[in-house]
């Protein structure tokens, strides 16, 4: 492939020609494909389906231990779902407290808990504050950006690496800033780079200083089981590195079935030390009297009957693995050597996060939409819809089949060629 900086300015307004060409004839088929997130497609959630039946009428609806899922109580979760987390999260069922079906609906009334009444170690509740910041690494998950704005949390960017944050730049923030009271991180399978925090990074998170004593890590492992390869990435436990450095209290862990069962109808969990923990369930007993334990007992059976999760997430793999290969192999052919674009090739996770060339990426994704290829929007990925250098598109490759799949990526592909050259002659 020959580079867009070695070609010459009638070269280039030839190559445009033939690919705006392409891209009208794209547009006169009027397509719909939409990979503006990341779903499981509908052969994904089929392979839970027994588990509507693990649960029935006939049932006494009791757990194992005697537990009737069917009446109030069980404000933190059934024992047995605690034991089916606890390993996904790397602590003690203990340390475990099952929520609802959203791992970011635990994360939002973390949030707002941490506001209202402060949190383990805090001398005020954070809405009693003048300022409250957070750390948000990026690119990354628009869900956390839009939780500090609906709090009014103050975001602060730091670029997230191959292997993790910043770590220079957030340990010289944290060390300074009393203000700073959370970091949001997705340490395995990152959304959206996919890639995974390294030990030294999780070292650091763990035992940095900082001028806030109730500084918070918000680890959202909400890709920790979802490999696409053999060959896993391992993540170090934050958790016990916490501990050990002395700040067990820093960090609260996330993660669900949303992705693993049914995204509308998961079970999701949280994690922290026996503090933060006494304190979450003292004011969880004034907003709930119980998650909803039928779930939980369909999922524990569920996953009893399919012998183990590492089976049944092999499953999801078989289905998901091809998109990601068609998309790199896609973006090898129609992209690869023309200087115009780079990308990470994911070995777990829900996304593929490609960077244009600077001032691109709007451009892109809204030539992508006349074509009726739907991406999340530019600047997604960043604190406040705000890309500082306007290149980074997530893709989200799961919920369309292989053909749409195909289709879609070669619209986007041409979209990038299209945009990039069009600011190359504009220089």
């Amino acid at each position: 492939m020959t580079e867009v900086n070695q070609l010459n300015k009638s070269e280039l307004e030839e190559q445009l020609e033939q690919l705006k060409k392409k891209y009208e004839s794209y547009k006169e088929k009027e397509l719909a494909l939409d990979m503006s997130r990341g779903k499981p497609c509908p052969e994904q959630v089929d392979l839970s389906r027994p588990m509507l039946d693990l649960v029935t009428s006939e049932d006494l609806l009791k757990t194992d231990s005697g537990v009737d899922v069917r009446n109030y109580g069980g404000l933190d979760g059934l024992a047995e779902a605690k034991e089916f987390f606890a390993p996904i999260l790397g602590v003690a069922p203990a340390e475990v407290i099952i929520g609802g079906n959203s791992s970011l609906t635990m994360m939002h009334d973390t949030i707002a808990r941490a506001m209202l009444f402060g949190v383990v170690d805090s001398e005020k509740p954070w809405s009693k504050l003048e300022k409250v910041k957070f750390i948000c690494p990026s690119p990354g998950y628009d869900r956390h950006f839009a939780i500090c704005e609906l709090f009014g949390i103050e975001m602060i960017t730091v670029d997230l690496l191959e292997d993790g944050p910043d770590m220079d730049k957030v340990e010289e923030l944290v060390k300074e800033d009393a203000t700073i009271k959370g970091i949001w991180c997705v340490p395995k399978y990152s959304n959206p780079m996919g890639n995974t925090f390294s030990d030294e990074i999780v070292n650091r998170l763990a035992k940095m200083e900082t001028k806030a004593n109730d500084f918070r890590i918000f680890w959202d492992n909400a890709y920790a089981i979802h490999h696409l390869t053999l060959v896993h990435d391992k993540l170090k436990n934050i958790y016990d590195a916490c501990v050990e450095a002395g700040n067990e209290n820093r960090v609260f862990l996330f993660a669900s079935t949303s992705k693993v069962t049914f995204p509308g109808a998961g079970v999701a969990a949280m994690a922290a030390s026996p503090d933060n923990v006494t304190k979450i369930k003292s004011e969880l007993s004034i907003q709930t009297i119980g998650p909803d334990k039928m779930n939980q007992l369909r999922h524990v059976r569920f996953f009893e009957k399919e012998g183990s999760l590492e089976e049944h997430m092999k499953k999801h793999a078989e289905l998901i693995k091809p998109k990601f290969d068609k998309t790199i192999e896609l973006f090898e052919k129609f992209l690869g050597g023309k200087g115009i674009a780079t990308w990470l090739s994911p070995v777990g996770g829900y996304f593929i996060s490609i960077d244009t060339l600077d001032g691109c990426a709007k451009e892109v994704v809204a030539l992508a939409k006349e074509a009726g290829v739907t991406l999340t929007g530019a600047g997604a990925t960043y604190p406040y819809g705000k890309d500082p250098y306007d290149s980074n598109i997530r893709i989200a490759p799961t919920f369309p089949s292989l053909d749409e799949l195909e289709v879609a990526i070669e619209i986007f592909c041409l979209c990038v060629e299209i945009v990039s050259i069009e600011k190359k002659l504009a220089a």
